[in-house]
């Protein structure tokens, strides 16, 4: 049976890691939105093509091609198993297109919400360093570099982003429950939704979110 794996949380909650752990461990792939975007847009392919007109005009992506980009991603063949989706659904509309395929599919649908405060989002986030030579992500509290302000890969510099600064995170928590409220309280309706407390150590939620999916 497929599985269907959809994580939400506040940005610094661990959605990223967590999925690409997973993905890792039940050999299904970690699909960003974010990231097929981007390889779309590269390609010059047709949905890529009609995504960035919307972009360039700097309007929204609407819900159906954005959807119409995910589902091109889901159907290819190494989805058959299941896939984790992370930065997808962002709206109801979404949701519920993605639940009709889903349904036709007969797939096992799991939603993980990993519930964070924003004081914890806050100190997380603000710890994030990045490599400006190879991409390389640290954390200066749970993972950080050998070396201060090094990268241990590549020995390029690390730098904090200007949206990981403390006062812009508090924008983007903002926007995100502005956003990402009403999706919350659509799947809780829908009894697939599990709420993990992202505060724990690290290797505590990925040993609960395993439990949810293997249940």
């Amino acid at each position: 049976m497929m599985k269907a794996i959809i994580f939400l949380g506040p940005p610094g909650a661990g959605k990223g890691t967590h999925a690409k752990e997973v993905s890792q461990i039940l050999n299904i792939p970690h699909i960003s939105t974010g990231d097929i975007f981007r390889e779309h847009v590269k390609n010059q392919t047709d949905l890529g093509i009609k995504v960035k007109s919307y972009l360039d005009a700097g309007k929204l992506v609407p819900d159906e091609v954005v959807w119409e980009v995910v589902k091109d991603r889901i159907d290819k063949e190494d989805c058959k198993n299941g896939f984790i989706l992370d930065g997808f659904p962002r709206t109801i509309l979404q949701a519920e297109m993605l639940e009709k395929y889903l349904k036709e599919k007969n797939a096992d649908i799991k939603v993980i919400y990993l519930d964070a405060p924003d004081e914890l989002v806050i100190r997380r986030l603000s710890a994030r360093r990045v490599c400006k030579n190879c991409g390389a992500i640290y954390n200066l509290i749970s993972m950080p570099p050998k070396k201060d302000g090094i990268c241990d890969i590549c020995g390029g510099e690390l730098y904090q982003r200007s949206d990981d600064k403390p006062e812009v995170i508090k924008q983007r928590l903002e926007t995100y429950y502005k956003e990402t409220q009403p999706l919350i309280d659509y799947y809780k309706n829908k009894d697939i939704m599990y709420t993990i407390n992202a505060e724990k150590e690290r290797e505590e939620v990925l040993k609960e979110i395993l439990k949810v999916i293997n249940e």
